[in-house]
């Protein structure tokens, strides 16, 4: 029999899973804020020999990696015997992008016996499908715009850098960083009115390549409140391949900003 366990990071989404599976473990992390209520395991990214045998002793089969976590300070000298194992492998890449890290988690997790599922797959009806999801439909500018914050996020793929930039008249005002898509936006509200030609788009899409399974691209209704107070017309993301939290209340948003929403193939 199947038993899910959700690691968490912050934001909503873990606690939307274990609404939709209440009897999955929760598992937290020392000095990673997160939402969910107890009970929960709290473990550290030190002693990842710890977490396994928890999730082994909970029968544990599937994991679901969900919220943002950012990168935890380690120290070597506080590996337990399992971390040291992998350590030749971590260590090397920790000073490379978000998704290199998560592949490796991937990997080990697996290799202790575990099947990683996407939060995407859990909750289905929480991805943009192709389309409007919300607001009025985008003229050609915004549409042209998006595929040029499109082509810009592909172009940089490779480099593990974000998984959003902003596009006004054909212009980059923004790419999203380590500091998240909000700081984004707010970075990009400062922009002076000299520098800007219409309003423009955020675009949300993976990585070229990127694993779904974990850091799936999220928008929700506080994306859409910063994308409004930085001027901006709407919100395009990759069709299928971008998560909408809370999205009763994102819809309320894009009424009350007149933003719109939409899935594209990007």
């Amino acid at each position: 029999m199947k038993r899910l366990a959700i690691l968490s990071g912050g934001g909503a989404l873990p606690a939307m899973l274990v609404k939709n599976y209440p009897d999955a473990m929760r598992i937290t992390f020392e000095g990673v804020p997160h939402q969910l209520s107890p009970p929960f395991n709290v473990h550290n990214f030190e002693k990842l020999g710890g977490l396994f045998e928890a999730m082994r002793l909970g029968r544990v089969t599937d994991v679901v990696l969900a919220g943002a976590m950012g990168r935890p300070a380690l120290n070597p000298n506080d590996f337990d015997a399992e971390t040291l194992l992998i350590a030749p492998r971590l260590l090397p890449i920790l000073r490379k992008g978000d998704d290199a890290i998560l592949r490796l988690f991937i990997s080990v997790l697996e290799e202790q016996g575990f099947t990683v599922v996407g939060a995407h797959v859990l909750l289905p009806e929480l991805t943009v499908d192709e389309g409007i999801f919300s607001g009025p439909f985008p003229t050609e500018e915004a549409l042209k715009d998006a595929a040029r914050a499109a082509d810009i996020l592909m172009a940089l793929s490779p480099l593990d850098v974000g998984q959003g930039a902003v596009v006004a008249g054909g212009l980059c005002l923004g790419i999203e960083t380590l500091q998240g898509t909000d700081e984004m936006l707010r970075f990009v509200a400062s922009t002076p009115g000299h520098l800007r030609r219409g309003k423009g788009v955020l675009v949300k899409a993976p990585k070229r390549g990127q694993d779904l399974r974990v850091d799936m691209p999220a928008v929700g209704p506080d994306t859409v409140r910063y994308a409004a107070v930085a001027g901006l017309a709407g919100i395009v993301v990759s069709a299928g391949q971008v998560i909408v939290l809370d999205p009763d209340e994102t819809r309320e948003a894009l009424e009350d900003t007149d933003l719109f929403l939409i899935g594209r193939v990007l």
